[in-house]
């Protein structure tokens, strides 16, 4: 983590999680996470690292890796993606944009060096440069029904659409939904930034902005969950992650061949629990005691109290879901996309 960054953040009142890189709130944990709901929220996306890719052959690299379809990704676009092992398991999931001279790639900070490594074996002769810009550049994430004022405040301008993305002065603007968007500044710009939007957003912590991606059924590959789930069980072919009319990549047989046998038992579910969910945990049910019907992907607080989360689960067991075991804490599962 950029260590000026953090001495910026701490400068504002961010709490840090002793374990993690994660700012985990500003003073008020609950008020931030009631405000989410309605009002306008900044936060630091320290969970989040930044991989660049450029040079003559990064397209077709890309391409070539990745489960979307990187060669129809054009300037100012953005997609959802996902990189596989050879039997169509996810090592990591971004949210990919084009920047017009290469390619950024948003994932969980704690797979930066990994995903790096093991991208690098397959450049060859390739002219494709790989880069990390974790300390070089911020992101921040902005959520709310006035995040286009925010915005302005900062003159930054506001993409026209869902996944579209534009860029001021070095600073890219990239659009998630109606009313949610990434801020990847160069660190250098990121404390004057964050001024400008922090007096119309509320600062809140990394765990509403979890929130928010669980509300949003966007789930995100990490160190707990890497090469656990096929992309299809993860419902990202439905938020335009997989494209199934590209050429070859690793892992898609696996993955073709899952979508168009039908072959897809679980699926992505919402979890509310009163008990502290988190990625990696195990879930049972009792009609399935030998072995678990599905796995936490994330979890936040919930305004409400208590827990929600996303999860990977077997469809035909989600009615009756335990945390740990088949006797643990019970969950409410409801599916993400029915």
């Amino acid at each position: 983590m950029n260590p000026n960054w953090r001495s910026f953040l701490e400068a504002a009142g961010a709490v840090y999680d002793s374990a993690t890189p994660e700012v985990l709130h500003f003073g008020n944990a609950p008020g931030e996470l009631q405000a989410a709901q309605a009002a306008t929220v900044l936060t630091p996306l320290l969970h989040l690292g930044l991989i660049a890719c450029s040079g003559e052959d990064a397209k077709s690299f890309l391409h070539n890796q990745l489960t979307s379809d990187v060669n129809h990704l054009g300037p100012e676009q953005a997609q959802h993606s996902a990189w596989c092992t050879a039997k169509g398991r996810m090592l990591a999931s971004f949210l990919a944009w084009n920047n017009g001279d290469g390619y950024e790639l948003a994932l969980a900070s704690e797979l930066v060096a990994p995903v790096l490594k093991r991208l690098q074996m397959f450049v060859l002769r390739s002219d494709v440069r790989l880069s990390d810009l974790s300390d070089s550049h911020i992101l921040l994430g902005l959520c709310g029904p006035q995040a286009g004022d925010a915005l302005a405040a900062a003159n930054l301008p506001m993409p026209a659409e869902t996944l579209a993305t534009v860029a001021a002065a070095g600073t890219r603007i990239i659009r998630l939904d109606a009313d949610r968007i990434i801020i990847a500044t160069p660190a250098g710009n990121a404390g004057e930034t964050w001024r400008q939007l922090a007096a119309i957003a509320r600062p809140a912590g990394g765990p509403v902005w979890r929130w928010l991606d669980i509300r949003a059924g966007l789930p995100l590959v990490t160190a707990a969950t890497r090469e656990e789930f096929v992309p299809q069980m993860a419902d990202f072919e439905k938020i335009g992650g997989v494209s199934f009319h590209k050429g070859c990549y690793p892992g898609q047989e696996v993955v073709a061949r899952t979508q168009y046998l039908g072959k897809v038992k679980r699926h992505l579910y919402r979890l509310t629990s009163a008990t502290c969910l988190q990625a990696g945990d195990d879930l049972h049910s009792p009609d399935n005691p030998d072995q678990a019907c599905g796995k936490v992907v994330s979890a936040a607080p919930s305004p409400a109290g208590g827990f929600e989360a996303l999860a990977v689960v077997q469809s035909n067991f989600a009615q009756d879901v335990h945390v740990g075991t088949k006797d643990g804490p019970t969950v409410e599962a409801a599916a993400v996309n029915p």
